[in-house]
């Protein structure tokens, strides 16, 4: 039989049916659908007594891991969702912002930006006179007509150049302003002695256009760029073509005196200034008695202003800048304007070392009488000619 003949078996009979028992176990734990092969598991066994020291027998055991196939399913592609486009919302606007109602108020404000001269235009003759010819007169400020009247003199220098002198109003209700109002009479003083006078309306004053005006800084833009058009159309033709823009003065009565008095801390174009029952350089005190003034309707707010803007929009924090000669005039019974305002100007100004000179007239009010006016009108043409 085949076992006599196995290698194993010939080495001892014992050990030949203990293989053949067990082989027939495993026979019959074999699946009728064997796996698929898997690598063969070897161990060695090892016979005590009958097998020679060196000599190893190899027996091949089954292994016992099965594998289980894993099959990949084809990925089957997903179509990505096609999005609408949105709508695009437009973004809803905010509220505008609040325009600042001191916004260019202040005197480094005025100082720092531009000034233009529109051309000046003579609308009609007003009056033709012995010495000069009165005509209305239009310009443009800001964007704003400003009207008034201008006196030519009829002597004319030798070198075809002359003086300029602004004369700046004071407060009238405009409801009853005429172009031709109460400070006429020393435009016209000093037209006759030569001057080429300038007498504007301002804005709000009919029949200039209105505008914006708080702290009254808008009379004051109005005449900066009455300056600045003396001196682009000085020499050229036009109605000032005999204006000379080196020589431009003010004279300045009650609110007109504060106009100047600004005007004065922001342009170096003006040669000189008068300033009459001048109102003053610090606009606490200005709006105070305006508020009283008025009965209460006008003045609240400016004086809403905090401390430290109403410094900055004053004049008279800013006298330092002042490069012109200054004449102040006062009647020491005006009822209106303090005459202390004057005196304190004056005093400001000297400690400054400004160039000031300073008058009193005993017994006069806010509007001198017809004597005190003709002094008053002397020494002003005396301060013009000596600067």
């Amino acid at each position: 039989p085949w076992h006599r003949r196995h290698p194993v078996c010939m080495s001892g009979s014992l050990l030949c049916l203990w293989l053949l028992v067990m082989g027939s176990l495993l026979a019959g734990c074999v699946p009728a659908n064997p796996a698929p092969a898997v690598p063969t598991l070897m161990a060695t066994a090892v016979f005590p007594g009958s097998t020679p020291p060196g000599s190893l027998h190899t027996i091949a055991l089954p292994g016992t891991y099965t594998p289980v196939p894993h099959t990949l399913m084809p990925a089957t592609p997903v179509p990505a969702p096609t999005l609408a486009a949105s709508p695009t919302i437009p973004p809803t606007p905010g509220p505008s912002p609040t325009p600042d109602p001191y916004a260019g108020l202040t005197i480094d404000e005025l100082a720092q930006r531009p000034y233009h001269g529109s051309p000046l235009q003579i609308v009609e003759t007003l009056a033709d006179l012995p010495a000069f010819t009165r005509s209305l007169i239009t310009y443009v400020s800001d964007g704003l007509t400003i009207y008034g009247f201008m006196n030519t003199p009829k002597n004319v220098p030798a070198d075809g150049a002359l003086p300029v002198v602004i004369v700046l109003h004071g407060y009238v209700d405009p409801a009853d302003y005429a172009v031709q109002d109460y400070t006429t009479p020393y435009a016209d003083a000093l037209a006759a002695a030569g001057y080429l006078v300038l007498h504007p309306n301002y804005r709000n004053y009919p029949p200039s256009d209105s505008g914006p005006n708080l702290f009254r800084v808008g009379y004051a833009i109005d005449t900066l760029n009455l300056i600045a058009a003396i001196k682009e159309q000085a020499g050229e033709p036009g109605p000032l073509a005999q204006a000379d823009p080196a020589a431009i003065y003010l004279f300045g009565h009650s609110m007109g005196g504060g106009i100047a008095l600004r005007v004065l801390t922001v342009s170096p174009d003006v040669r000189a200034a008068v300033l009459y029952g001048a109102m003053s350089g610090d606009e606490r005190q200005n709006f105070e008695r305006i508020l009283a003034w008025s009965g209460g309707e006008d003045g609240r707010l400016e004086l809403a202003t905090n401390d430290d803007l109403l410094q900055r929009i004053s004049p008279g924090s800013y006298l330092d800048r002042i490069q012109a000669p200054v004449s102040l005039h006062h009647g020491l019974d005006d009822g209106v304007v303090p005459s202390l305002w004057s005196d304190q100007l004056c005093e400001a100004l000297r400690s400054l070392d400004k160039v000031v000179e300073c008058f009193h007239y005993p017994g006069q009010p806010h509007n001198f009488d017809a004597t005190a006016r003709q002094r008053l009108l002397r020494n002003v043409r005396a301060f013009f000619s000596n600067n």
